[in-house]
C-alpha cells in the first residue's frame, strides 16, 4: 500500500488510545486532517455521525473526547516541553478554557441522562516550543472543523447553540497562535473547502490506529 502524501504530519502522528465511538471517530478525523488538511475534518466527520446514526449524546461526547485531547495538550504536554513567554502564558489560559469545555461537556451529557466517555490516552510528538506551537495550530484548527462537522447533526438547539459558542473560541485559539507564529490566520480563505466521504475514506482510512 502506498503511503498518503500528508498535508499535516504532525496529526499523523497524533495517537489516541480509546476503543469508544467517540475515540474512533476523533482517530479518523485527526487521519483526514492529516492527509487534507483541517477543512477535511468538518465532511468527514459530518459522514462518520450520519453514518452511525448517533443522537445527540454520542455527539456530545464525540466533543468532549476532542476536548480530553485538547485539554492534556495545553495542560500536559505544555508543561512538559518547558515553554517560554507568550506561548506559555497561551497555553496555560487554553489550557484552562478547554478544561472548561470539558466540565460543560461532561454536565449536558449527564443532564440529557447519558453517561460521559472517560478519557482517553494521548501521545503528541513534540518535544520543544517551536514543535508545540505547530502542532496547536493544527489541533485547534481540526478542532474548527470538527465542531463544523458535528453540530449541523446536534437535534436539541440549545447544544447547537453551546457548541457553536465552544467553536468560536476554538478559532480565537487558532487565531491566536497563528499570530504568534506567523501562520495564516485563514489558511482557506473565506470559507472551508469541504470534501466528499470518498475523498477523505480513500486516503485517511488507512492512517486510522
Amino acid at each position: 500500500m502506498n503511503t498518503p502524501e500528508l498535508d499535516s504530519p504532525e496529526l499523523a502522528a497524533v495517537e489516541v488510545h480509546g476503543v469508544t465511538r467517540a475515540s474512533f471517530i476523533l482517530r479518523g478525523a485527526l487521519a483526514a486532517g492529516a492527509v487534507y488538511g483541517a477543512t477535511a475534518v468538518g465532511p468527514y466527520v459530518s459522514n462518520a455521525l450520519a453514518a452511525s446514526g448517533s443522537g445527540d449524546v454520542d455527539i456530545l461526547n464525540f466533543a468532549l473526547t476532542l476536548e480530553y485531547l485538547e485539554t492534556d495538550f495545553y495542560n500536559t504536554k505544555g508543561k512538559s516541553v518547558g515553554l517560554s513567554g507568550e506561548a506559555k502564558t497561551l497555553a496555560g489560559m487554553f489550557g484552562d478554557e478547554e478544561a472548561e469545555h470539558v466540565a460543560a461537556l461532561t454536565k449536558a451529557i449527564t443532564g440529557a441522562g447519558g453517561k460521559p466517555v472517560k478519557q482517553p490516552m494521548f501521545s503528541f510528538p513534540v518535544s520543544d516550543q517551536a514543535g508545540f506551537l505547530k502542532l496547536a495550530y493544527v489541533l485547534e484548527n481540526t478542532g474548527v472543523g470538527a465542531y463544523n462537522g458535528a453540530g449541523p447533526s446536534l437535534a436539541n438547539k440549545a447544544y447547537l447553540a453551546a457548541a457553536g459558542s465552544i467553536v468560536q473560541v476554538e478559532a480565537r485559539h487558532a487565531a491566536s497562535i497563528a499570530v504568534l507564529t506567523g501562520s495564516m490566520i485563514t489558511p482557506d480563505g473565506a470559507f472551508d473547502k469541504p470534501l466528499t466521504k470518498q475523498q477523505v475514506l480513500a486516503k485517511a482510512g488507512p492512517l486510522i490506529k
